[in-house]
């Protein structure tokens, strides 16, 4: 027993410690990006690989998620007579839940496992260690940009996934199943109040700001050459998916 108890407490303590290094990591980049220069074409350049080559997934991801919401929510509704619901039930699921979580999930799968793979080879290639011989901050050059892509990427993903949803949902709900187009929309529009917006958006800022951040820890800390690169990058998914899913419960308890 008290070997079990030496094992837990060295996890948590190391669980902890883990989890101070990387929010003084967040303070560290976020504070760089008030110091010049500000590294515009490196914020594009993570802009499109974080946000534009996400895309593709976050679509067909959005319109199959709309598509069987809309599916299973008309068959259940339909038991009380309230197909007419179908709309508010489709736009709730996914501006609310649905929308920030899934996207962070493919955004964490996709790009987050690329960053990490990306700063974890310059890290073991000795790059980073280059770019600080020359007198350019690698938190500054690599992290930072990343981290703001992050926050400005993963939103916009999020309002892209959520409209394409609903389309989803009204392909299946009022062309397939024959509900009405202007139940759909007004039951929708009545419905969705201000205050789930800004929770969706919220989610999606802090879903964005933790996928990008725990990538670029993980990379930025690699060891043990390739094999340490092919770690870091499974704990980056497997974490950012934990991450996501427990912010997704805090938040939704804060908005209720």
């Amino acid at each position: 027993m008290d070997n079990l108890l030496r094992l837990w407490g060295r996890w948590v303590l190391s669980l902890v410690q883990d989890a101070g290094r990387m929010i003084l990591f967040l303070f560290e980049g976020l504070g760089l990006a008030f110091v010049p220069p500000f590294r515009g074409r490196r914020f594009l350049q993570e802009i499109q690989l974080i946000g534009v080559k996400s895309c593709l997934i976050v679509l067909l991801t959005a319109a199959f998620t709309g598509m069987v919401l809309a599916l299973q929510g008309y068959y259940t509704l339909r038991k009380y007579g309230s197909e007419g619901a179908l709309g508010s039930a489709v736009a709730l699921s996914l501006i609310r839940e649905m929308g920030p979580v899934l996207t962070a999930l493919m955004v964490s799968a996709r790009a987050g496992s690329a960053v990490t793979a990306e700063i974890g080879i310059m890290r073991i290639t000795e790059q980073l260690d280059a770019l600080d011989t020359m007198a350019v901050n690698p938190m500054q050059y690599v992290v930072m940009p990343k981290l703001i892509a992050g926050l400005v990427a993963v939103p916009l993903l999020t309002a892209i996934f959520d409209v394409t949803g609903i389309l989803g949902g009204y392909l299946i709900g009022v062309v397939l199943l024959g509900v009405s187009s202007g139940t759909y929309f007004s039951g929708m529009v009545q419905s969705v109040v201000p205050l789930d917006i800004n929770g969706g958006i919220v989610k999606s800022l802090v879903f964005g700001l933790t996928i990008i951040l725990v990538a670029c820890y993980k990379g930025y800390y690699t060891e043990h050459g390739a094999e340490g690169v092919s770690r870091a990058t499974n704990q980056t998914v497997v974490l950012s998916a934990i991450l996501v899913l427990a912010w997704d419960y805090v938040l939704t308890s804060f908005f209720m």
